[in-house]
């Protein structure tokens, strides 16, 4: 079940704000200007499956958003608990970054924790198959797969390089919770 979490950024034990609701977290994100949206998932498709099936089973959705934001590159990743580099993945993306362009991410399957950096709050969301979520350029956050990544994940980018990241050199990701599957 998607789940938003948000905290002062001082502050990792005081909640502000929980829900495990899909307009909550819509409403929410959408305060601070990120998309969240829930997409049918009708076709089955599990870690590991060929990167044209994933993209053809959403192409309808894909070329929507296509035509809507102009990106101009897309990718989809896959990882599962067997790989053998699942760790080193895994850092890659645990320090607070931003992009110079929206980070847009369709959770084909499993789950993903995107945690948002934003006006003193930090909003963590737990994504989960069927759920897009559109991170605006330039805002801080961090993305966490797990130690057992698990999850099938399509990527729309506005930059033909696909995902650049800037680090921030904030050790902020450090003291704010993982995700642990």
């Amino acid at each position: 079940m998607s789940a938003i979490r948000i905290y002062n950024d001082s502050d990792t034990t005081n909640l502000l704000f929980g829900s495990d609701n899909n307009l909550s977290i819509h409403n929410k994100l959408g305060e601070i200007g990120v998309r969240f949206e829930q997409w049918q998932t009708a076709a089955s498709i599990a870690p590991g499956a060929a990167a044209e099936d994933v993209l053809a089973a959403y192409r309808t959705d894909i070329d929507r958003l296509i035509a809507e934001q102009g990106y101009q590159s897309m990718d989809v990743i896959s990882l599962d608990a067997s790989h053998p580099q699942k760790a080193e993945l895994r850092q890659k993306f645990l320090s607070e970054h931003t992009h110079s362009e929206d980070e847009v991410r369709f959770f084909v399957a499993g789950e993903g924790l995107f945690t948002l950096h934003v006006d003193n709050k930090i909003y963590e969301v737990l994504c989960q198959q069927g759920d897009l979520i559109s991170v605006p350029a330039n805002t801080p956050h961090w993305f966490d797969m797990g130690p057992n990544p698990g999850f099938v994940a399509i990527r729309l980018f506005n930059n033909p390089d696909g995902w650049v990241a800037n680090f921030t050199g904030s050790d902020i990701a450090e003291r704010f919770n993982r995700l642990e599957n």
